[in-house]
């Protein structure tokens, strides 16, 4: 099966392909046990080091610059991402990833964005139960000084000049969060370029918890990118635009076909997706925490990970090697009601599972790789733990976490179709339409949303949690565990979900978390009423 090249060159790509036997109900990828790929591998063209020498590196925790207030700025610079190269990223802070966020449940935080890039950007914070005016909406953007205004602009965009707060009241259990670019049409390559970071909420039912604290907690955000040979991000750009603004029909990206969207180069112009990329972009170097399947140093005691999939369209299927367990205690919005043991944990773009792992079941000088058997060859390697020795450890988890909400009772059944449609990823056949709400759920209440689906589509809903209640008419996974905000719907799926509308009355969104995806519009909004 050969991909194509642009639109009109006669060839059928592999996505197309998939899509004409969709047409006969076979579900293609992610049957019979094979590889299960989200999207199309970009292969780096600079040299790659040997995985696991470069020690993980931990993100700096963001400090107040007065009580309850926070600023970071988006900036470029350039890091040592690869050994010996010089990488140009886009970050907060000028870092990748961004400062790690701890956040008190009950005490608001209000985060100052400062926006340096030559691009505008919308922040998201992920997970979050956050007023609709801090939520990150795409067309919602802050722009860097003197960005020319745009006769492509789509309706209802709004300009932040230079400098703008989020609020977010925190009023929600402690959970791994994390924060990203949202910018319409281009979120997939700001991210690309390093525009992410976490957020850990922090809360009293957790701190009377006996977990894993300090040096053995470790935030763990893994993503996937490939390189030139000089060191840069590649990323899979089709066609240059000398507007600077990107476009395309309805406004949503450019490209062959008009599919997908771009990012801004050094000169102001914008660059579209390559049509062969359509499905997703993976790149072949894994990440973790900005690192190349890199190596920690542990003691032989329980380890708390927080665990971030923040590639654009990567799945992984993490696995302990030689041997080894996870148990789970928390999922996307919080603690779980008790700990789920698990030998593999299968993650989508944007989910998290909050798990411990104890390496006092291996001796001193033991190595035990973080596989992803999802892939072959280097994406096949996540990073490396070391046990260097043993030590004193009282923590413990205990069978009894938390408390979590209840399940409530729903209202109604609502579907959300998330398929290529007329050569575009739409969702309920339509590509996204700023201020057209698909639903309207009140305040309060709770819905079953029935999500199916033609390929591998994670969804993620703003604002609302929700439990997953079946998959495909049966039980659901064991890691479906907890309330969440994003859910792996497979290929030729269908998930049902409880999802419950507190917080906030206004304008949100429900998307597929695979980036690419994301920007060839595959977003709808809904508003709480």
């Amino acid at each position: 099966m050969t991909p194509a090249g642009p639109a009109g060159s006669g060839g059928v790509s592999r996505r197309a392909f998939l899509g004409v036997l969709g047409g006969a109900g076979l579900a293609v990828a992610g049957c019979g046990g094979g590889r299960e790929s989200a999207g199309e591998s970009l292969a780096s063209r600079a040299r790659l080091p040997e995985p696991f020498t470069v020690p993980l590196p931990i993100p700096e925790v963001a400090r107040p610059v007065s009580p309850g207030r926070y600023e970071v700025t988006q900036r470029v610079a350039a890091a040592e991402i690869l050994p010996g190269l010089r990488t140009e990223v886009w970050g907060y802070g000028g870092t990748f990833p961004g400062p790690t966020f701890e956040l008190r449940r009950g005490t608001p935080a209000v985060l100052g964005v400062r926006n340096e890039l030559p691009v505008p950007t919308s922040t998201h914070l992920h997970g979050g139960v956050t007023p609709p005016e801090s939520d990150g909406y795409p067309t919602d953007l802050v722009v860097p000084a003197g960005y020319p205004s745009s006769p492509h602009a789509h309706p209802g965009e709004v300009h932040h000049q230079v400098v703008r707060d989020y609020r977010y009241p925190v009023e929600q259990r402690a959970a791994t969060l994390w924060y990203h670019d949202h910018r319409m049409d281009f979120t997939a390559p700001q991210v690309w370029r390093g525009l992410a970071g976490m957020v850990l909420v922090r809360d009293e039912e957790e701190d009377a918890l006996p977990l894993p604290r300090g040096e053995r907690e470790l935030p763990l955000m893994i993503c996937d990118r490939a390189f030139e040979e000089d060191g840069s991000f590649r990323y899979p750009h089709a066609a240059h635009h000398a507007d600077g603004h990107g476009g395309g029909p309805t406004g949503h990206g450019g490209g062959a076909a008009g599919h997908g969207g771009g990012a801004h180069g050094p000169a102001g112009g914008t660059y579209a997706l390559a049509a062969d990329y359509m499905e997703g972009v993976e790149g072949d170097v894994i990440l973790v925490n900005g690192a190349p399947w890199p190596v920690a140093e542990v003691t032989a005691t329980r380890h708390r990970l927080h665990l971030v999939n923040a590639s654009n369209a990567r799945r992984y299927r993490l696995r302990l090697s030689p041997g080894g367990r996870f148990t789970q205690i928390g999922s996307d919005a919080g603690l779980l009601a008790g700990p789920v043991v698990h030998d593999t944990i299968t993650m989508a773009p944007g989910e998290r599972y909050d798990v411990v792992v104890d390496f006092s079941a291996y001796p001193p000088g033991s190595r035990i790789t973080l596989l992803n058997t999802l892939a072959d060859g280097p994406a096949g390697n996540v990073m490396r733990f070391v046990v260097t020795r043993k030590a004193p450890d009282d923590t413990a988890v205990p069978a009894t976490l938390s408390r979590p909400p209840g399940r409530p009772r729903p209202v109604t059944t609502r579907t959300f179709d998330f398929r290529r449609t007329n050569d575009s990823w739409t969702i309920n056949g339509h590509r996204y339409r700023p201020g057209a709400p698909l639903a309207r759920p009140r305040l309060g209440t709770a819905e079953i949303w029935r999500l199916t689906s033609d390929f591998h589509h994670p969804v993620h809903v703003h604002l609302a949690h929700f439990q997953v209640l079946a998959r495909n008419g049966r039980q659901p996974a064991a890691t479906d565990a907890g309330w969440k905000d994003t859910v792996d719907v497979r290929p030729y799926e269908v998930v049902d979900v409880l999802a419950r509308f507190d917080g906030y009355r206004g304008r949100y969104m429900l998307h597929c978390h695979n980036l690419e995806h994301e920007d060839m519009a595959m977003m709808a909004d809904f508003e709480v009423v």
